[in-house]
């Protein structure tokens, strides 16, 4: 069987700062329509920089939407066109003050597919130099170290929640064999 949908149309239902969302409809395989909500984003970058002593930085910030304080590498939003790459090693100048001497691409995620076009670019950070954080006016956050291998176990047992974290402390793990 091929599964595949085709739009028929597509309204914009919403246009936001962040992002839009429209509701298309679709063919469905049968021949049926139906309607798909689809919130259009351009992107993120989650980069994981780990030192020699295999510890990560974290990052500490009160998330809205949850009303509480996560724990999640540092990351962001690319603007639409911006190169991955590029926006991950800005992001992690921001957020922690590092630079690093070797970038290594881990893929990519779609964090909630079924409705949500956004993709998040994975990126491991090693031989890292400190300066000084340049966080946006609007942006409050504590950076933590913590060792690599109690980072899985705060995966594990739920403590971190964020997808993007979780996928990237589980792969370094593993490509460190940790």
């Amino acid at each position: 069987m091929v599964l595949n949908e085709k739009k028929l149309s597509s309204e914009l239902k919403y246009e936001g700062l962040i992002f839009n969302i429209t509701r298309d409809t679709v063919e469905l395989i049968n021949g049926n329509t139906a309607f798909r909500e689809v919130l259009h984003h351009p992107g993120g970058v989650c980069v994981i920089p780990v030192t020699d002593n295999n510890e990560i930085y974290v990052v500490k910030q009160f998330r809205y939407p949850f009303g509480e304080v996560t724990t999640e590498i540092p990351a962001g939003k690319m603007e639409y066109g911006e190169n991955h790459a590029e926006c991950g090693k800005r992001e992690l100048l921001e957020e922690t003050g590092c630079t690093c001497s070797e970038y290594i691409y881990l893929g990519e995620v779609y964090p909630v597919p079924a409705y949500d076009k956004e993709i998040i670019h994975v990126y491991l950070a090693k031989g890292l130099s400190f300066g000084s954080q340049q966080l946006d006016e609007d942006e409050f956050l504590n950076v933590e170290k913590i060792p690599l291998s109690d980072a899985v176990d705060m995966v594990m047992n739920g403590q971190i929640k964020d997808s993007k974290t979780q996928i990237a402390i589980l792969k370094t793990a593993r490509l460190l064999g940790i």
